[in-house]
Formats: structure tokens, C-alpha cells, sequence
């Protein structure tokens, strides 16, 4: 018990010390939008989550929390997984893949993977400002370990370890990160209170023959050095810390009928802070149907009203199939779309 206790201190007072990180990198006046790397770490993985707004840290409770929540892996029961396609903007893509196994007495494990990709670009130069007919991309990879468990019967916490990877070209950068994550259920008529603090870790910086080239120090003279193998000097960036604290309530109507309703606030180290909100309605466990908005009171977002449809089908016994299907309205940009199958066991 006294094991617990002090974990549990340990994590209250990271999660206390977050907001004043994150008031640190970010401050009331100056968002800092485009001064991290690895943005594919934004992209919601769930269409349940995304449905609901972004407003899941306080819900996780299936396999997708292992990105928001890691906690409520100690919630998800069984063995699930889940696979998600999004058409994100620009004609880029993300996909994410995860596994989660509850083991009881020893707590859950969960396994991920995601991918984005920008798909072939052609290289331009000044001197070619249409093209050299050579063509590039860019590819994001992350793979992560997560373990979740119930300290109590109402308090959960949950940790995730990742390797992240990007390139650009022939260029590449990689680093470490860690997230953290709780779970309590409090006292007061079955409100879920929920925290993460998600990448934290090393910064990146591009690498790779890209940053070579060939200068003449002295152009204008002959008869000395003509050439000198030079680099160009990259920056570091930050990973895009996030932390985020929400509440949730699930309302029973009768043996059919299910209200959840969230909201979370959100101090990200790249731009304002702000609140997601959203709700989920779910009939007889089968069709659900959610609604919310993601990144109110933000200045200058793009992103707005979210909406989404789930369904369920039972396969044989405890077995399920779970299909989400999720839009985000992305003003300028139009809108993104989210697919997620889910299987439970």
C-alpha cells in the first residue's frame, strides 16, 4: 500500500508540474505554432475520439486510450485492437495500428504502431521552379510499448515508452519519448477525472547528405581552395509536448439507452491553450452516435464541429466488431475522415 501511495504522489505531482511547463514554452502572448517537430503526434487515432471533439483523456476506456490516456488501458477489458485510416489534409495520409491484453492481477499491455505519409512531391529549385523531374516524400513512423494498471478500484495510471522517426528526403531524425497518464473515478456521482501528459521526450534534428554541399570560399579569386565540403547547421525542435485534464459522466437511461458526455482542457508547448468537447449516445451497446467540438477558444484554428457514427456486432459469445466512422470539419482545409475497426475478445 505504501508502494502505491508513493507512486501515486509521484504522478500527482508530475501532472501538477505539467501546466507550469507548458505555460513555460508557451506563453499568453506568443503561440509558438511550427516550432516542433513530429506534428503526426497530433493526429487523433480514434473516431470515437475525434467524433467526441478530442475530448477522450477522462473516457479512455478501449484499446485507443494508449494514445490519449494510457490509464485506460487498465480499463479496456480482454484482448482488443484497432486499425485507423485517415485521409488527412493536403492529400496526405495516417494510419495507426494497435493491441491491447488485459492480464488480471498483472495489469494491461498494449502495442502500436503509426505511419504518415505525404505521398510523391516533385523536387523544385530556384533555377527550376517546375520541377527537376526528380521526386521526393516524406514518411513519419512511432512505435510504442504502453502499460496500464488499476492501483485501486478507482484509480488507474498508465505509462507508454515510443520511438519516433522521421524523413525527409535523405535527410532523417529520431528520438525518444515518454507518456504518462491517470484515471479516477471520483466519489461524486461517478465523474471520471483524467490526465496525460503525452511526448515528452528528447528534441530532433534533421541528419543526412541533404545537409552536405560543396562551397567556394573565395569565388571571385583563382589559384586557391576551389572547394570546400560545408554543412548546413540544423536546428533542434522539440517534440510537441501536450498536456491534458478532462472530465467525463456516463448517464444509464433505462437498459438501452447511454449519455457520455466530456470535456478536457488542453496546454499544448505549440500554440494556445484550449477545450474540447463532446458527447457520445449509445443504443442497446450496438449504434452510437457522437457529436463535439475540438479547439474552442484557440485563435486562429482551423478546426471546429466533429461528428461521427459507431457500430458494433456481436461475432460469437464475449467477440466483437466495432466500426467508427468519424469527420472533422478543418475549416480552409476542408475536412479530414477517420476510419477505425476495432476488435474485442
Amino acid at each position: 500500500m505504501n508502494l502505491k501511495k508513493l507512486m501515486g504522489y509521484v504522478i500527482a505531482v508530475l501532472l501538477a508540474a505539467a501546466p507550469l511547463q507548458a505555460q513555460h514554452l508557451s506563453s499568453a502572448s506568443i503561440s509558438k505554432v511550427a516550432t516542433t517537430a513530429a506534428q503526426f503526434l497530433k493526429i487523433e487515432v480514434s473516431a470515437r475520439a475525434l467524433a467526441m471533439g478530442g475530448s477522450f483523456v477522462a473516457v479512455s476506456n478501449d484499446v485507443g486510450a494508449i494514445y490519449t490516456n494510457p490509464a485506460g488501458l487498465a480499463r479496456a477489458n480482454g484482448y482488443q485492437s484497432m486499425f485507423t485510416h485517415t485521409n488527412w489534409i493536403a492529400g496526405t495520409s495516417y494510419d495507426f495500428g494497435a493491441v491491447s491484453l488485459n492480464m488480471t492481477g498483472l495489469g494491461s499491455f498494449g502495442l502500436m504502431v503509426s505511419s504518415f505519409g505525404s505521398g510523391d512531391m516533385a523536387v523544385r529549385t530556384v533555377e527550376q521552379p517546375d520541377g527537376t523531374g526528380e521526386l521526393f516524400d516524406t514518411r513519419d513512423l512511432m512505435a510504442g510499448f504502453s502499460y496500464g494498471r488499476n492501483l485501486t478500484t478507482n484509480f488507474a495510471i498508465g505509462f507508454t515508452a515510443k520511438y519516433i522517426y522521421q524523413r525527409v528526403w535523405h535527410m532523417s531524425a529520431s528520438t525518444m519519448a515518454v507518456d504518462i497518464g491517470t484515471l479516477f473515478t471520483t466519489p461524486f456521482r461517478g465523474v471520471v477525472l483524467g490526465a496525460s501528459i503525452r511526448n515528452f521526450g528528447a528534441k530532433m534534428r534533421l541528419d543526412g547528405r541533404d545537409t552536405k554541399f560543396a562551397n567556394d570560399p573565395d569565388p571571385f579569386n583563382s589559384y586557391n581552395v576551389a572547394i570546400v565540403n560545408s554543412l548546413y547547421e540544423m536546428k533542434y525542435y522539440e517534440l510537441p509536448l501536450n498536456f491534458q485534464v478532462g472530465l467525463s459522466k456516463k448517464f444509464e437511461m433505462g437498459d438501452q439507452n447511454a449519455l457520455t458526455i466530456a470535456v478536457d482542457a488542453i496546454t499544448p508547448n505549440d500554440n494556445y491553450e484550449a477545450v474540447n468537447a463532446g458527447f457520445e449516445y449509445g443504443w442497446n451497446k450496438t449504434l452510437f452516435l457522437r457529436g463535439g467540438y475540438k479547439s474552442l477558444f484557440q485563435d486562429d484554428t482551423e478546426e471546429g464541429l466533429t461528428a461521427g457514427v459507431g457500430l458494433n456486432f456481436r461475432m460469437q459469445g464475449t467477440s466483437f466488431i466495432q466500426v467508427d466512422y468519424a469527420w472533422g470539419d478543418f475549416g480552409r482545409l476542408e475536412n479530414s475522415q477517420r476510419f477505425t475497426l476495432m476488435m474485442l475478445f
